[in-house]
């Protein structure tokens, strides 16, 4: 059993985004999905954006970074999209990380600190035409490189928000081998 904090994206804590967390749970996981959006959701990505712009992108992503103080720091840390942020400033820097978990979404090492510590494995996943992921798949690839224990899971179409099931870039195929490839990462730990 791993615990997990997963990080929402930018339309919210949605349906999908909580479905997933299940998911995660009925395998026996332990998931905290902590709100940095105060229960708002978004109808689509450009809202979600105005809004996350209106806050601060730094002040939600520290949200979700002061959120997860009362977890054991031996977690991992999974985010899809915009919630990679405090994910992967988690992974990077906080002592005892036990993976990361990056969907549709990678930074670059550099933004946290550097490189990426051997100790953490790491699961990049993405779309191959999604254009948001294109943006970062430099970042995903150069992660990869770094690191004998990362992984870059590309899934053919566009859609951005794929694995979730509330939105309709929801790729049922694509969602369900992302669960898998998940759940496997988080068993071998």
């Amino acid at each position: 059993m791993a615990e997990v904090v997963l990080y929402h994206h930018v339309q919210g804590l949605t349906g999908g985004v909580r479905s997933f967390a299940a998911q995660l749970r009925e395998a026996g996981h332990m998931v905290h999905t902590p709100d940095m959006f105060d229960g708002r959701t978004f109808e689509t990505i450009e809202d979600g954006m105005a809004f996350a712009r209106a806050e601060g992108f730094d002040a939600l992503a520290e949200r979700g970074v002061t959120a997860s103080e009362g977890v054991d720091s031996a977690a991992v840390y999974a985010g899809f999209s915009f919630g990679v942020m405090p994910a992967q400033q988690l992974a990077q820097t906080r002592p005892g990380a036990r993976g990361a978990l990056l969907m549709c979404s990678c930074m670059p090492a550099s933004e946290f600190g550097g490189v990426w510590p051997d100790s953490v494995p790491v699961q990049v996943h993405g779309k191959e035409g999604d254009p948001f992921f294109a943006e970062d798949r430099e970042a995903a690839q150069s992660l990869v490189d770094s690191t004998e224990r990362a992984e870059l899971f590309l899934y053919p179409g566009e859609e951005h928000l794929f694995a979730d099931s509330s939105l309709p870039a929801y790729d049922p195929e694509a969602a369900g081998l992302l669960m898998d490839r998940v759940l496997a990462f988080l068993d071998a730990l």
